[in-house]
């Protein structure tokens, strides 16, 4: 079950979430990262993801964040966008989010 989430809720969304992961790509290949998401202006900032991450982000800025849910059972936010390298960190602006429930 998934229910959308409208961006403008978005960081109040957030605060229900703790530590979530950044998902990037370049050649095929993901790469998954522990990452904290701070809203800032209209999209999100991630704080020092790892040269991986940023360079992954700036061959491909298409990526994904995953927020497990803190209880069991709970939700998992997920939030699609496109990510901008900035120095160390990389900007997120979001282009969808939803809450999803695994079937049980």
């Amino acid at each position: 079950m998934s229910v959308l989430v409208d961006l403008a809720d978005l960081p109040e969304r957030l605060q229900e979430f703790d530590r979530g992961y950044l998902l990037t790509s370049q050649s095929g290949l993901v790469k998954a990262v522990s990452v904290r998401a701070v809203p800032e202006d209209s999209g999100l900032r991630i704080t020092t993801p790892g040269r991986g991450s940023v360079a992954n982000v700036g061959a491909n800025p298409h990526l994904t964040l995953l927020f497990p849910p803190l209880t069991d059972p709970g939700m998992s936010l997920l939030v699609d966008g496109t990510g901008a390298v900035d120095g160390d960190d990389v900007l997120v602006t979001p282009t969808g989010a939803v809450l999803h429930k695994p079937v049980s």
